[in-house]
């Protein structure tokens, strides 16, 4: 027997059961998403990895260690994208659609790669659904991005902590960078390898390094809101005031810096509570778009890791309410008819192609995970009418078939 094929270590299968959830995630967030005027884009899963090589930044773990690159035919370095903001920014720059109006919101889905070690929550290949806004600087769009952010929360009925933060602008980041520069030389000893190295290049990285002795040395670090210059202090002032003005529910940490270079003024993360992750994530980044090629434009957004939110879930509610159609006999045909006017009033419905008694057929109904079975036989064929079960209460009813009741 040839041996089973399969799938490389990190790229998982979402098979049926957490499909469910996966659907469930992302219906909810589209949903929010386009009740606050967000047009969807669908970006290419490729690009040339110069792009994110300059938006990201060369020196973050993405660009350095984490990206699938490959050539094609013409010696063109390619990468599958590690995320999607650059490809967003890239798509705005390209199609010149600041020529079509003075800002865009725009939502994205779909699966990204980076090439880190699997664990849970983590893949290789994983999904994110991310939310961009060009265009604008005032903080009411950051504000509205953190309100979606807790109503997405809210609505998957997940705990989680919104932190908040300010890193600065180019104004003022070269004070703090040279403030923290001097502070990190005197627990450089306690720094792990990666952070000795990004000290030199991009120091803030440090603060966002998840190795227990590094966040021990950072602990007194200055803080970047201490070094903001007035438009960044008001900015994020006026944040923190519409925010509880909608009564959304945040925590200020002056830690929080985001693991990616293009982040400017406002950076915010959804920790969750059971994870110790976060689970949504973003900010402003309104150098970006400049940066590769295009005229000077305010820009924010954020992304959803949709396993991760799936990992919130857990398996509750996943159940369909799936009604399995039973024929017995010679009732096949009859049995078709009752399952179309079921699937027209919007049900769920499976024909059962087992063989066998009414007893395996309702072992079956129970194993594939249906919520009622539907009996037809010879006698429902004669009386025109059907049997409906429900498997959770036992409870078991005639249905004329064509009636008030059998129609909804």
């Amino acid at each position: 027997m040839a041996e089973a094929f399969q799938s490389p270590r990190g790229f998982h299968d979402i098979l049926a059961d957490d499909s469910r959830r996966f659907r469930r995630v992302s219906a909810t967030i589209r949903r929010i998403l386009e009740s606050h005027g967000f047009e969807e884009i669908v970006l290419p899963v490729v690009e040339f990895a110069d792009l994110f090589q300059r938006s990201i930044g060369e020196n973050t773990d993405i660009v350095q260690k984490e990206m699938f690159i490959f050539k094609d035919r013409k010696g063109r370095i390619l990468a599958l994208r590690p995320e999607g903001t650059a490809g967003a920014v890239r798509a705005y720059i390209q199609h010149r659609l600041w020529t079509q109006r003075p800002y865009h919101r725009l939502f994205y889905e779909g699966p990204m790669f980076r090439y880190e070690r699997p664990q849970a929550g983590r893949y290789r290949q994983f999904h994110q659904i991310g939310a961009e806004v060009f265009g604008s600087e005032s903080p009411a769009a950051d504000a509205e991005l953190i309100l979606m952010t807790e109503k997405i929360l809210k609505e998957l009925s997940i705990s989680a902590e919104i932190q908040i933060n300010s890193i600065g602008c180019r104004k003022c980041r070269p004070l703090y960078r040279k403030a923290l520069l001097e502070f990190l030389e005197g627990v450089s000893s306690n720094l792990c390898r990666d952070c000795i190295e990004r000290k030199e290049k991009n120091p803030l990285r440090v603060l966002d390094c998840k190795v227990d002795s590094c966040q021990e040395a950072v602990a007194n670090a200055p803080a970047t809101v201490d070094f903001l210059c007035d438009e960044c202090k008001d900015h994020y002032k006026i944040l923190r005031e519409y925010l509880r003005e909608s009564k959304v529910k945040f925590v200020e940490n002056p830690r929080l810096v985001r693991g990616l270079d293009y982040y400017t003024r406002t950076v915010f993360e959804a920790i969750s509570k059971k994870q110790e992750t976060a689970v949504i994530a973003g900010g402003r980044y309104d150098y970006l778009v400049e940066e590769l090629g295009g005229p000077p434009t305010p820009a924010l957004g954020f992304a959803v890791g949709v396993e991760r939110l799936m990992a919130e879930l857990g398996k509750e509610g996943d159940q369909r309410h799936l009604y399995l159609v039973i024929p017995l006999g010679d009732a096949l045909a009859y049995a078709l008819r009752i399952a179309e006017s079921l699937r027209k009033r919007g049900e769920a419905v499976e024909i059962s192609l087992r063989r066998g008694g009414l007893k395996k057929q309702l072992e079956f109904a129970d194993r594939i995970g249906a919520s009622y079975a539907v009996m037809v036989g010879e006698d429902e064929l004669r009386g025109g009418y059907y049997t409906l079960k429900d498997l959770k209460t036992g409870e078991q009813k005639r249905i004329e078939f064509g009636s008030s009741e059998d129609e909804g």
